[in-house]
């Protein structure tokens, strides 16, 4: 075996090979390096992110399980819980969008119901290359209708997310889900094979050669034979998937079970080694009990099948009977594979003989971690270095702004999110659209508000501020509803570790994320890294994206984008930090990516998320929107197609207006409100130390924006409704 150097086919390293024989002690068979190769491939072990992923804060008051189970269990106070995570299916996706993203909806599904929750929503996070191409439109479209076929079969509503485009992206689209979940916190169930003598027990679909060393295929960069590897999509399906749910989370809630782990990339292997290393124990299980799909299956095609649908229980001998009772009235298939033991070895045997005997720690743990080489790229000075505001300036600003509301990144995305259910189980109270969508939880009187949030491009141009300001928006947007944001989950999509520039951007980007999590005292529970999405060597952009989970104490106090009265003031909260460097506008109407982008007072932005959150729950504003693609001008003009009222805004005096349109920063909220309130407003801003001006009133069916006397902009909200929302019905029917 040696001599045919088989781990190197299988993606290890001479070193990781020469490890493992240490680890073991031996050399491993076949059947052995493939369970270390999936295991301990980048998908699986982090061993190039997880050395920063350290820097992350961790810990908190709320915080009952953070990283290092399937998911992040934060309190929410009445004995409670949040249960949420985000994760990516870029390269499944790539290759076969509707599987690749379904299969990413359902694992994602699994991880919340595993650890005894009740999933109440999904969210999403999506990157495709520019609409021009036949290809990408085929894999947005593909993308899309796998997320709306298995969320909306499960029964989960679809209640948010983003969607850009950038040519980046065009090989290597990404797909990010994220699911949010509730339940009782005396109902957690962990990931862990504890106590000697207990079975272990495998629920679910049968298994299949389907994704057979995916975890593997997601490590790798993508290239012109990557269509050759649809065999490493996994294939789902919602209906057993839903079956699957209720009945685990059947057993969980009468305490039939003592550990649940779900089938997710490097199947059986992943949790028969997590599970008894978590717990500190071993197992022993027989391959002849495999419920399988086809026949003549390898010990290692069962052993790394990644078929859909599948989740191990962990039970005491007495409570079998019990379980079998559930999952036959649900009509799901139980089969007993084992036990668990003290002997810390994964056992597997295969027709009477055993075919594999594994360290579970070394396995599931006891990867090299790397800390690769980190060196500025080429670029980042050189763009930083470019000013936007030597471009001459546009002569008609009415142009500009349809302009941007028809940019696909700024549109609305109601063409993707009509395909998905977003009422389902009715406790949707904002759904798609906002800065945030916001659950009602019934039994508690509160609601969960939820946001995905990213910007590739300001991560591409500073990746230390662009990691920040992930963090900030995703929260901010939280705190526009009026919620507390009380833990953060991430997904951290960039190319290939392995080379410097794309490790210092990571690296970066961690960095400036961790900063602001301490800042803001927002712990992140758990999360995903995903490497090397690059296609011929091209890598996207480093894109790291924050799913956001805030608290509602009272759902009656929740907040919109939508100017509600006319009359109503507009202020604008926050500081006058502006640039167009990484701006829409820049993108959009000047087909550059590049410019500094603007500072971030962390201090700053927190005291705006306070002053938010205190005027929505004394009810002194009618509508709060965040400041972010497109500026000033794009917030109000999406704040008026939401309420359908026109606005009357004035600028400074010798403004600078194409920066005060359209130039972008952090920390800015536009708010409305009765004029009543005003005094009261001012007084609490004050309070926070946050600037506050005045800029207009809710008026008419017009948007009209002046500065000194003049006319700016002056366009009807029916028009840019049109402009907005007519965007992909055009581009994809």
């Amino acid at each position: 075996m040696a001599e045919s150097k088989l781990w190197r086919e299988l993606g290890l390293t001479d070193r990781e090979f020469e490890l493992i024989v240490e680890q073991m002690g031996r050399k491993p068979n076949d059947v052995e390096l493939n369970m270390y190769s999936v295991m301990w491939s980048e998908h699986c072990c982090y061993k190039h992110s997880l050395s920063s992923l350290k820097l992350f804060p961790t810990a908190g008051e709320r915080v009952i399980q953070g990283p290092g189970e399937n998911a992040g269990v934060v309190d929410i106070g009445d004995g409670w819980c949040a249960v949420f995570k985000i994760e990516s299916h870029n390269h499944p996706s790539a290759v076969e969008p509707y599987q690749g993203a379904a299969t990413g909806i359902g694992g994602i599904l699994r991880d919340i119901f595993t650890m005894g929750a009740q999933p109440v929503a999904f969210l999403n996070s999506l990157r495709f290359g520019d609409l021009t191409s036949v290809r990408n439109r085929y894999l947005f479209d593909g993308v899309v209708a796998g997320i709306g076929g298995y969320g909306n079969c499960v029964g989960i509503p679809t209640v948010g997310g983003e969607i850009y485009f950038e040519p980046c992206y065009g090989g290597n689209p990404l797909v990010n889900a994220m699911c949010v979940g509730i339940m009782p916190i005396d109902r957690l169930v962990l990931g862990k094979a504890g106590g000697v003598g207990n079975l272990v027990v495998l629920a679910g679909a049968r298994t299949g050669r389907d994704g057979i060393h995916g975890v593997t295929f997601a490590s790798e960069e993508l290239s012109g034979q990557s269509e050759e590897k649809r065999p490493a999509v996994q294939v789902g399906d919602p209906f057993l998937g839903k079956l699957l749910m209720d009945a685990t989370l059947e057993v969980i809630e009468k305490k039939l079970v003592s550990g649940v782990q779900d089938l997710g990339g490097a199947g059986l292997t992943c949790a028969l080694t997590e599970t008894a290393s978590r717990a500190g124990t071993g197992v022993v299980v027989d391959l002849d009990q495999v419920p399988l799909r086809e026949e003549g299956m390898h010990s290692f095609e069962i052993l790394t099948s990644e078929s859909q649908e599948r989740m191990l229980l962990i039970v005491e001998p007495g409570k079998l009977k019990a379980v079998e009772e559930v999952f036959k009235r649900w009509e799901l298939q139980l089969a007993v594979l084992g036990e668990v033991t003290d002997s810390k070895m994964v056992v597997a045997r295969h027709h009477g003989v055993t075919v594999a005997e594994v360290p579970a720690a070394s396995v599931s743990g006891g990867s090299p971690v790397y800390n690769p080489e980190s060196r500025e790229p080429e670029y980042y000075r050189r763009l930083a270095d470019f000013d936007p505001l030597i471009l001459p300036a546009p002569g008609d600003y009415r142009k500009v702004l349809l302009k941007l509301l028809a940019a696909p990144d700024i549109a609305s995305k109601e063409w993707v999110w009509r395909r998905y259910d977003y009422m389902v189980r009715t406790c949707t109270v904002q759904g798609p659209g906002g800065d945030a969508a916001v659950i009602r939880l019934r039994k508690t009187g509160k609601a969960l508000a939820v946001s995905t949030d990213g910007n590739g491009r300001y991560t591409y141009l500073d990746p230390y501020r662009g990691g920040m300001m992930a963090v900030a928006e995703a929260t901010r947007n939280v705190s526009c509803t009026g919620a507390e944001p009380i833990g953060i989950t991430d997904c951290l999509n960039f190319g290939n570790p392995e080379k410097p520039e794309i490790y210092w951007q990571f690296r970066q980007a961690v960095e400036g994320m961790a900063e602001a999590c301490r800042a803001l005292e927002v712990p992140v529970v758990g999360g995903n890294v995903s490497f090397y999405n690059e296609v011929e060597g091209e890598a996207v952009y480093p894109t790291p994206v924050v799913g956001a989970v805030g608290l509602l104490k009272d759902l009656h106090k929740h907040c919109g984008i939508s100017l509600r009265r006319k009359g109503d003031l507009l202020l604008l909260l926050g500081p006058e930090v502006l640039s167009l460097g990484g701006s829409q506008y820049l993108k959009t109407c000047c087909g550059k990516v590049a410019g500094g982008l603007p500072e971030i007072d962390l201090e700053t932005e927190k005291n705006v998320q306070l002053l938010l959150r205190r005027l929505i729950d004394e009810e002194l504003i009618s509508s709060a929107h965040d400041l972010s693609d497109g500026g000033l001008a794009v917030a109000l003009a999406e704040s008026c197609i939401s309420g359908s009222i026109g606005a009357e805004v004035k600028l400074k005096e010798k403004s600078n207006l194409l920066l005060d349109l359209f130039g972008e920063g952090p920390s800015r909220v536009l708010i409305s409100l009765d004029e009543k309130n005003m005094e009261r407003v001012r007084k609490l801003a004050g309070d926070f130390k946050i600037a506050v001006c005045e800029i207009g009133t809710a008026a008419g069916d017009t948007l009209i924006i002046s500065c000194g006397g003049d006319i700016i902009i002056e366009v009807k909200v029916s028009a840019m409704s049109a402009a907005y929302k007519e965007v992909f019905s055009c581009i994809m029917e």
